[in-house]
């Protein structure tokens, strides 16, 4: 049984990542903040009975932290008892903010989060213990061609999309500067966009494809039967990867006791087209959405233009075709399954709108 230690660990894919880790009996120390509603460990509660609601919590241990505050701000006899053994510790806290207003709470956050992360991980871990930092593919900003898994330079802002992108690229050269400057053994995964599950279609994440779905489901609502235009190459494609695929990933690295390499791509081989994705939402929801790619502000209808407005995040994403090298994970995992195909997304999205949108829509088989 290995310790496995996570910050940020009621997020979407931490808290996948500790129901499997607890399925396999792994000891597991989830370091969550409290707020005003919840503390920390009811929190980490929540967010695990809603994925699995027979979850046995013996291996689990919670722990309030602060990610900016030296120690994390835990007490000294607890940090003690959390680094007793040699422990996988996998950074996920971070900031999902983008806007330029956000600039210096997501650098605050994302670079100077991970690198207290380390400075507890350098001082209290014991011998053999590996830190696991985990980032996004799309820290390759504008980047043309196969990114590779290997440290690219930090860059200013005019090669990336957001900020966001930015401060993972400059969060990753952090923990390569502490790799070689303390000797940690420590590495980056980059997880391209996680979706929902590929087997059954349960789809938990609002973010990024489903932050669309999201916002064109509210107004399929108000505007049923609408027909709107969206700044959209059909063409162009999506990464996505489903959460049941990304936790396989992350075990059979907590199983690895060989030596890692550095940087991994938890990425799709292969993406899914835009177009597929704006058909299953146009067979189920009433409303239309038509994609053009040269599509301009000037003439939008005011339904469009808050459309618009909404894809300020999603829309950067909407004319690319992004390439991940895989040849880390494919060392580890040889024969990869679960690549996630237009029907099981269609799944997603049918379980998505069904489930969690106030829209109802009598489903649509493919």
């Amino acid at each position: 049984m290995q310790k496995i230690v996570i910050t940020g660990a009621n997020g979407y894919v931490a808290s996948h990542l500790i129901s499997n880790l607890l399925s396999q009996k792994h000891k597991v120390i989830a370091l969550v903040r409290g707020n005003d509603k919840y503390s920390p460990a009811q929190r980490m509660k929540n967010v695990l009975f809603e994925i699995d609601d027979h979850i046995k919590l013996e291996h689990l241990d919670t722990c309030n932290y602060s990610l900016l505050e030296e120690d994390f701000s835990i007490p000294k006899k607890q940090l003690e008892d959390i680094f007793s053994q040699s422990v996988d510790f996998f950074h996920f806290a971070a900031s999902l903010k983008f806007d330029a207003k956000d600039k210096d709470k997501i650098f605050e956050t994302n670079v100077g989060g991970v690198e207290n992360a380390m400075k507890v991980f350098i001082k209290h871990s014991k011998p053999g213990s590996r830190f696991f930092f985990v980032s996004s593919t799309y820290s390759c900003g504008n980047f043309s061609g196969l990114f590779e898994e290997k440290f690219y330079a930090n860059e200013d802002i005019t090669h990336f999309r957001n900020y966001y992108e930015q401060s993972k690229r400059f969060a990753e050269n952090t923990v390569k500067r502490y790799m070689e400057e303390k000797g940690i053994d420590g590495h980056i995964v980059r997880l391209s966009q996680v979706v929902g599950d590929s087997r059954n279609g349960v789809t938990h994440t609002d973010y990024g494809v489903f932050d669309f779905v999201k916002r064109i489901g509210y107004l399929s609502e108000k505007y049923p039967g609408s027909v709107v235009r969206v700044r959209i190459d059909p063409d162009s494609t999506q990464n996505l990867i489903p959460i049941n695929q990304v936790v396989d990933y992350f075990m059979k690295i907590v199983d690895t006791h060989k030596p890692l390499t550095s940087v991994f791509h938890f990425a799709a081989k292969n993406s899914i087209k835009n177009y597929q994705i704006i058909e299953g939402i146009n067979r189920l929801l009433p409303f239309q959405v038509m994609m053009d790619k040269n599509l301009q502000r000037a003439g939008l209808s005011p339904l469009e233009r808050m459309i618009a407005a909404g894809m300020s995040f999603t829309g950067s994403y909407a004319e690319t075709n992004l390439l991940f090298e895989t040849k880390s994970l494919d060392g580890i995992m040889p024969a990869r399954k679960n690549e996630l195909t237009a029907k099981a997304f269609y799944k997603m999205l049918e379980y998505f709108i069904q489930n969690e949108l106030p829209v109802k829509k009598q489903t649509v088989h493919i």
